[in-house]
């Protein structure tokens, strides 16, 4: 069976005319097929889909050698979620750096992805450097990147607000858009907000990660928004960082949902778990979604993304997801929480160095 990957152009992926984005992937031998459109289906043919989906998320280390090669051998291209998988902060995972630089020599296609939108792909690629991950700025896809380039594809020459961070803005300058907003920005006492003046230039809003967030920046991005050829962009919609202890620390998931009340405008999101990442990786790269692995610890972000665009899908337990939340979403007949289930999962990324080491690169002959 054939299968075909699906995605909506450009223009219906602005929420002016489209609020969400779908990447429909059918036809694939995969333990399940991918999120998608089931009004089409009579109701045994969704038990058979919900049935199908339940026999996903296996124990890869449960499987035959023969099997797990088969696996190891259906992928070309490798994207990997950074935080949980590969380290914690600036702690690596056991043999994880052995494993990514190992699908690098074998000929893989290897992409280090991020929702961190506070940095550019240069500092991302020094923290893998120190860490002893082999890869280069154009293996690096973090979210002030993909801001910068789903404007480029757009054809953007106007001048972008931001609410966000120093990674933001240079990304857009590497790509030649013009910026404002970065910074502080605070309330000036005895000054009307109505003296506020709109930069004609200004042709987008960048909703990111912003220590500085403030009433007069929420002001200023409605304001913008309120005119509905500016176009509306976010970084991802992660609600809050993981944090031990009492402390909640809010994402910029809380600071794009603000933005869109206030605006009363839904963000196009650049990062996990929405499809804007393949659809950037297509165009560059030029890989094959039925040969793509996308590995993570967080099944709402990292997992979700493979499934909503016909990847292959590793879950690694050493992050976010539990093994308890992964065998509740089994028995679930929602399909929003199957969709969180993964192909395969182990442990640690570690855990698959010895059958790699097996491995012959892929331009030499079996």
């Amino acid at each position: 069976m054939i299968g075909f990957l699906k995605y909506f152009p450009a223009d219906q992926r602005d929420p002016r005319k489209r609020e969400s984005r779908t990447c429909i992937h059918r036809g694939t031998n995969l333990p399940f097929e991918s999120a998608g459109n089931d009004e089409h289906l009579d109701s045994s043919e969704k038990h058979n889909k919900i049935f199908t989906r339940r026999m996903a998320a296996v124990n890869l280390k449960s499987l035959s050698d023969e099997k797990i090669y088969e696996f190891l051998n259906s992928f070309d291209t490798v994207l990997t979620d950074c935080d949980g998988v590969l380290w914690m902060e600036m702690t690596p995972i056991k043999n994880s750096a052995e494993v990514m630089n190992k699908f690098h020599d074998l000929g893989r296609q290897t992409f280090y992805v991020t929702n961190n939108s506070t940095k550019t792909r240069e500092e991302c690629l020094a923290k893998c450097i120190e860490l002893n991950f082999h890869a280069t700025k154009n293996n690096i896809l973090c979210t002030s990147y993909l801001a910068a380039c789903y404007l480029q594809d757009l054809g953007f020459k106007k001048k972008a607000y931001v609410i966000g961070s120093e990674g933001i803005s240079k990304e857009l300058e590497q790509v030649g858009i013009g910026h404002c907003g970065v910074g502080p920005d605070t309330i000036e006492p005895g000054v009307p907000y109505k003296t506020f003046q709109k930069d004609p230039d200004v042709g987008a809003v960048i909703v990111g990660f912003d220590q500085h967030f403030s009433y007069p920046k929420l002001l200023k991005a409605a304001c913008y928004l309120n005119d509905k050829n500016v176009h509306f962009v976010g970084t991802n919609t992660d609600e809050r960082f993981p944090m031990d202890g009492d402390i909640i620390v809010p994402g910029t998931g809380s600071l794009v949902k603000c933005v869109e009340t206030c605006a009363e405008r839904k963000a196009v999101i650049v990062g996990k778990p929405e499809t804007y990442i393949a659809e950037a990786i297509i165009k560059r790269f030029n890989i094959n979604p039925k040969r793509t692995l996308m590995i993570g610890d967080r099944c709402n972000t990292d997992i979700l993304l493979g499934t909503r665009c016909g990847f292959k899908t590793l879950l690694v337990l050493s992050g976010v997801t539990s093994l308890a939340d992964v065998n509740t979403w089994k028995q679930s007949n929602s399909q929003d929480k199957l969709d969180l289930l993964p192909h395969y999962y182990v442990d640690k990324l570690g855990d698959l160095l010895p059958y790699l080491e097996k491995l012959k690169p892929s331009n030499e002959s079996a």
